[in-house]
């Protein structure tokens, strides 16, 4: 629980700070101001309302208990064990299969599940799957992942709008400011963000597969559930997922998009190793 809030702080702190470095790039004087102002403003508005922001990047739709009642009845059952309350449920129209899960803290969590999910797993492999979004929860990672997304997106932002001032507006660089200073600015930031997000997402990955594997008893229904969705998510693509929120899915729904050198920014673990951890009963060793 500690180790999770000093993740935060430092990824709050981190992310806000870049807002006042793109700022600056704006204008030394009222930019710093403006970087500042608006690093508060999302760093503030992400804690509180990542979900929400998640839940609208996704496009999903609230489901009910009379529309979906395995889904239910699967996330009610994981909540007993585990002994978290009930997350609110939702289905977004995606048909690359995936889920995610998000919001600051158990009380004010979210899941959400792919159309494209319900069609190629099975109710126990959708349980593996669960139990991977619902450990999420339970360890708090969403927060951190949440706030991330939220702050990096908004950096991917401002730094657009940095470079628009840039090119037609600003102080000239006849009064101080280094143009090339500033596009190394604007082009590095969202980087940087970027590949803090990475870092801590694939180390959660890792720890919310054995957990999820220790909640229900076995790993076997979620290996076979990262399979299907690997390969999946190689052959389907996902139009409407951001860069920045990827990290938050199961399997990362940008993998059409990877390039050669994707490995140096890759925000998941291989799943060939995920599955192998998971079959190799690793999660009943720790």
């Amino acid at each position: 629980m500690l180790i999770n809030r000093v993740k935060t702080a430092a990824i709050l702190a981190v992310l806000g700070a870049l807002f006042i470095l793109i700022g600056g790039a704006i204008g030394r004087g009222p930019g710093l101001v403006i970087g500042l102002l608006l690093g508060l403003a999302v760093t503030g508005g992400s804690y509180w309302f990542s979900d929400t922001v998640a839940i609208k990047a996704s496009r999903a739709q609230p489901v009910t208990e009379a529309q979906m009642p395995e889904y239910y009845a699967i996330v009610r059952e994981l909540c007993q064990r585990g002994g978290w309350p009930m997350p609110r449920l939702y289905v977004t129209p995606d048909q690359q299969p995936n889920a995610f899960a998000t919001g600051r803290n158990p009380e004010h969590a979210a899941v959400a599940v792919t159309a494209g999910i319900l069609q190629i797993v099975s109710w126990d492999e959708l349980r593996g799957v669960l139990a991977h979004e619902m450990s999420h929860v339970g360890n708090r990672d969403i927060l951190i992942s949440s706030v991330a997304a939220a702050v990096a997106m908004a950096i991917t932002f401002l730094a657009r709008m940095a470079a628009f001032a840039s090119l037609f507006g600003g102080e000239r660089q006849d009064e101080g400011q280094n143009v090339f200073e500033t596009l190394a600015l604007i082009i590095l930031a969202p980087l940087a963000a970027a590949l803090l997000q990475m870092a801590l997402s694939r180390s959660r990955e890792f720890d919310a597969d054995l957990s999820g594997a220790r909640l229900i008893g076995d790993g076997e229904p979620l290996a076979r559930a990262l399979e299907k969705l690997d390969r999946a998510a190689g052959q389907i693509p996902m139009p409407t997922a951001r860069p920045e929120m990827a990290g938050m899915y199961i399997v990362n729904p940008l993998r059409r998009r990877q390039v050669n050198f994707a490995k140096w920014f890759a925000d998941h673990p291989p799943t060939a190793e995920r599955v192998a951890r998971l079959r190799s009963r690793e999660w009943a060793r720790s």
